[in-house]
């Protein structure tokens, strides 16, 4: 049975314990596969299941808090074609799943930055991906570069893409570089000029050759697009009205995972969805039930490999695409 979480935080250590209990308990794993899967040793693997029944946590069943996030896991992995899934334990307060989510996705994202062959990481913008730089230990990567893959705003806020980038880099001692264009062109005529300038070539030659990227994604109603980033001439009721469920690097899309048919996505300055397809490890970290039509187009859409969220929304996942 699925229990809450009263924190705001992530009992990491216990996680993985029950991680590798399930994998290798109920999923039939070896204990070489899970290995490879969670990036420990063998022997760690094997210390780690003897822990987990001296706490009582592997018996004849995996009895933890994280057990249903840990099956769920599974479930969305086989159902939408994921490279992997991370979920974590919903809060019993509606509030705290962004906290939550980050957490999770700060974990992860120390473990893949270690990765001495990913040597550029791009990062958009949002307040998930805000609290995940918060989660993570420090880290001594000089020759990674963090690249941040959005337009900018003109309201400052630790939410934008360059401070996000910035405090990623430094976490990692690493060099980072911004992508200086808008979010959005004023009309279709003018992105395409910005699009023809040869640094925005180039910085966008630097985004497609990431080898995994960080997404964060929101709803039309109180997400930091409709309140930082959409033009002035274009409304949220509009992009509704048309079928918007939500954005992805600013780009609206339908239920279906297809851009609606409104010049606002005719204006985007950055990468393209397609580029996504081509990026070997996209990682979409979003939780909370009011995001769950979006999160669901994203992985209609197909582009993304990694998806990291709470346990509500991912049952909601399953059951809205069962």
């Amino acid at each position: 049975m699925s229990r809450s979480i009263k924190l705001e935080q992530i009992d990491t250590e216990e996680q993985l314990l029950v991680r590798l209990a399930w994998a290798c308990e109920v999923e039939d794993m070896t204990q070489a596969d899970a290995a490879e899967r969670f990036g420990i040793t063998r022997l760690r693997v094997n210390k780690a299941l003897s822990e987990a029944r001296k706490r009582g946590i592997l018996r004849i069943s995996v009895d933890s808090i994280y057990t249903a996030a840990a099956k769920a896991e599974w479930k969305l992995e086989r159902q939408f074609g994921l490279a992997r899934a991370i979920v974590v334990p919903s809060p019993q307060d509606p509030a705290s799943v962004t906290p939550l989510v980050a957490a999770g996705l700060g974990s992860h994202l120390g473990d893949i930055l270690q990765n001495q062959s990913l040597t550029r990481f791009g990062m958009s913008w949002g307040n998930t991906l805000n609290l995940a730089t918060r989660h993570m230990q420090p880290l001594n990567r000089p020759d990674l570069e963090i690249v941040s893959i959005m337009g900018g705003v003109s309201r400052g806020s630790d939410v934008n893409g360059y401070e996000i980038t910035t405090r990623l880099a430094d976490l990692c001692n690493a060099e980072h570089s911004f992508f200086t264009a808008p979010l959005y062109a004023g009309s279709a005529e003018s992105q395409k000029l910005f699009l023809q300038q040869d640094v925005i070539k180039d910085m966008l030659t630097k985004m497609q050759s990431c080898g995994a990227v960080g997404l964060a994604t929101g709803d039309l109603n109180s997400s930091l697009l409709v309140r930082d980033a959409i033009p002035s001439d274009v409304t949220a009721t509009e992009l509704l009205a048309l079928g918007g469920v939500g954005d992805i690097m600013g780009q609206v899309l339908d239920a279906d995972g297809e851009l609606i048919d409104h010049p606002i996505n005719d204006r985007v300055i950055g990468l393209s969805l397609d580029d996504l397809n081509k990026i070997e490890n996209v990682i979409l970290a979003a939780g909370g039930l009011q995001k769950v039509p979006v999160i669901a187009a994203a992985l209609k859409r197909g582009f993304v490999d990694t998806l990291v969220t709470d346990e509500n929304t991912a049952m909601a996942l399953l059951d809205k695409t069962a």
